[in-house]
C-alpha cells in the first residue's frame, strides 16, 4: 500500500495566476466579522416577519434551528477546503478542480447572479429605509447613494472591504445583544407591563401554522437569512493566514449564529402573535412593523423605529458591501478558470478586480428599476435569493465529499490537513440529504401553493438557471467528471505555502 503523503515530501507547490494577483490584506478580526456580518442582515431584522406569518413561532424556530445545523456542516466542509486550498472563487474553483468544470461554471455564474440579485435587494431596501426619514425623496436616489458608498469601500484595497465589514458587523452584534436582553425582559413582563410567557404559542394554529408545509416554506426565509456565511470561503484567498484565520472564523460563526438567530427567533415568537395583521406584508413595508421594532416598542422605547431603522440601514450597507466583494471575486475566478470574459479580470495595482466590481455595481442598480415596476420587489428578490443559497450549499457539500475522496485515493493522510471537518463523513452526507429534502419539498409546496405566478417564478428561478448552465456547458464543452486520481491537490495548497503570522 502506498505510504500516506505529507507536505514535507512534496516540496513547494505552484501558486496559480489567479491567486498571485490579489492582495492578502484581510486580518484575523476581518475574517471573523466577514463570516458573521455576511450572515446577519435584513433577513433576520425584517424578513423574518414573513416566516412567522407563514409557519408560526414553532415552525419558524424549527426552520432557523435546522438551517443553523445545516450551515454548521456546510461551513465546516468549506473551512476544510479553504484552509487547504485558499483561493479566490472558492467552491467554483474547487468544482473546476475536484468534480467537473461544468459544475464550476454553473455554480460560479449562478452564485455571481445570486449576489448581483442580493445587491439589488439591498439597494431597494436602502431606498425604503431612508424614505422613513425622508419620505419626499425618490427611493431610487438612496439606492444609488448606497451603491456609491460600498463601491468606495471596495475599489481601493481589500482592507477597505474588511474594515467596513468589521464595523458594520459590530453594529449588528450590539443590536442583537440588546434585542435579546430587552426581549427577555418583555417576555417576563419586567418591561412593558405585559407578561407574555408562551401565550402566543397557544393561539390559533400556533405553534406550527400550516403544519409541515408551513415549516418547509419558512426555509426560504431562514436560508436567505443565513446566506452569505459562505463568503468566508471567498475571502480565504485574500486572508493573511488562512490556515489559522478561516477555522477560527468558522468556529466563532457557528456558536454566534446559533445564539443570535435561534434565540432571536424564539423571543420574537414569544412576544409577537403570528396572526398580527402588521406582519402580513412579508417584507419592508415599513420599519414600524418590523419584528425587532415591535419588541422594542412593547418595552416602552419610544425611539425604537428610529433605532431599528438606523441599524437595519447599516445592515443593508453591510450586505451590499459583501455582495460587491463576492460577485467581483467570483467572476474574476471564473475568468481564470476560462469561463468568463477577460475584461472582467483586470486587477488594479492594489490587487482589486476593478472591472468586475464596477460591472457588479451597475447590474445591481438595474434591480432598483425593478422596484418601480414590481409592487413588492423586496419579497420577489428575497424569494429568489433563498433558492440560490441552497444550491450553493449543496455544491459546497458535494465538492467537499469529492475532495476527501481524491485526498484518500491519492494516498494522502487526513491527519495532515490544516483543518478537518468534524463528524465527517456523517456531517456532509447529512447536510446533502437534508438540503435535497428541503429543495424538493419547497418545489412541491410552491407548485401547489396559492401564490401568484411571479411569486412561484421568483421562488424557484435558481434551479432551472443552474440546470441550464450546467447542462449547456457540459454539452458544448464536453466536459467529464474528474477522476479522484487525476485531481490536482498541490497547486495553491496551503500545506506547501508560507503565510504571515500576524493575527491582529
Amino acid at each position: 500500500m502506498e505510504k500516506p503523503k505529507s507536505g514535507s515530501e512534496k516540496g513547494v507547490a505552484q501558486k496559480s495566476a489567479m491567486n498571485s494577483q490579489l492582495n492578502r490584506g484581510l486580518k484575523k478580526r476581518h475574517m471573523s466579522m466577514i463570516a458573521l456580518g455576511g450572515a446577519i442582515g435584513t433577513g433576520l431584522f425584517m424578513g423574518s416577519a414573513g416566516g412567522l406569518v407563514t409557519a408560526g413561532p414553532g415552525g419558524l424556530l424549527v426552520a432557523y434551528a435546522t438551517t443553523g445545523l445545516l450551515m454548521y456542516f456546510v461551513m465546516c466542509g468549506l473551512a476544510e477546503l479553504a484552509t487547504y486550498m485558499p483561493v479566490t472563487g472558492a467552491f467554483a474553483t474547487y468544482c473546476e478542480r475536484f468534480v467537473d468544470p461544468a459544475l464550476g461554471f454553473a455554480i460560479g455564474w449562478t452564485y455571481w447572479f445570486g449576489w448581483i440579485q442580493a445587491a439589488g435587494t439591498e439597494f431597494v431596501a436602502a431606498g425604503v429605509l431612508v424614505s422613513y426619514w425622508l419620505p419626499n425623496t425618490p427611493q431610487y436616489i438612496w439606492g444609488l447613494v448606497s451603491a456609491v458608498i460600498v463601491f468606495t469601500f471596495n475599489i481601493f484595497h481589500v482592507k477597505g472591504f474588511g474594515e467596513a465589514e468589521f464595523w458594520f458587523a459590530l453594529i449588528k452584534v450590539i443590536m442583537i445583544i440588546a434585542f435579546l436582553i430587552i426581549g427577555v425582559c418583555v417576555v417576563f413582563g419586567w418591561l412593558g407591563g405585559v407578561k407574555y410567557g408562551v401565550s402566543n404559542w397557544k393561539i390559533g394554529e400556533a405553534p406550527f401554522v400550516d403544519g409541515a408545509k408551513g415549516t418547509l416554506f419558512a426555509f426560504i426565509f431562514s436560508v436567505y437569512s443565513y446566506g452569505g456565511s459562505e463568503t468566508i470561503g471567498l475571502a480565504a484567498g485574500e486572508s493573511k493566514n488562512p490556515k489559522k484565520d478561516v477555522p477560527a472564523a468558522i468556529f466563532n460563526l457557528v456558536y454566534r449564529i446559533v445564539l443570535f438567530y435561534v434565540l432571536s427567533i424564539f423571543i420574537m415568537g414569544l412576544v409577537l402573535p403570528y396572526n398580527d395583521p402588521s406582519l402580513s406584508s412579508l417584507g419592508l413595508a415599513t420599519v414600524k412593523v418590523a419584528p425587532f421594532t415591535q419588541v422594542f416598542s412593547k418595552a416602552g422605547i419610544a425611539a425604537a423605529p428610529h433605532i431599528v431603522n438606523a441599524v437595519v440601514l447599516s445592515s443593508v450597507l453591510s450586505s451590499c458591501n459583501t455582495s460587491m466583494y463576492s460577485s467581483s471575486r467570483m467572476v474574476y475566478a471564473l475568468y481564470h478558470n476560462g469561463q468568463a470574459p477577460k475584461f472582467l479580470a483586470r486587477v488594479s495595482k492594489s490587487g482589486v478586480p476593478y472591472t468586475s466590481l464596477t460591472f457588479a455595481v451597475f447590474l445591481g442598480l438595474l434591480f432598483v428599476l425593478l422596484s418601480a415596476l414590481l409592487e413588492n420587489a423586496y419579497v420577489f428578490l428575497v424569494n429568489m435569493g433563498g433558492i440560490f443559497g441552497m444550491v450553493s450549499w449543496v455544491t459546497i457539500v458535494t465538492v467537499h465529499i469529492a475532495f476527501r475522496r481524491a485526498y484518500k485515493v491519492q494516498g494522502y493522510d487526513v491527519k495532515n490537513l490544516p483543518y478537518r471537518a468534524p463528524l465527517y463523513p456523517f456531517g456532509s452526507y447529512f447536510a446533502f440529504l437534508l438540503l435535497a429534502v428541503i429543495i424538493i419539498g419547497q418545489v412541491a409546496i410552491v407548485s401547489t401553493r396559492d401564490q401568484d405566478v411571479v411569486g412561484k417564478i421568483s421562488t424557484l428561478a435558481g434551479l432551472p438557471l443552474f440546470a441550464f448552465l450546467f447542462i449547456g456547458y457540459k454539452i458544448i464543452k464536453r466536459t467529464k467528471f474528474k477522476r479522484a486520481r487525476e485531481v490536482d491537490l498541490e497547486t495553491d495548497a496551503s500545506t506547501y505555502i508560507s503565510y504571515e503570522t500576524e493575527t491582529a
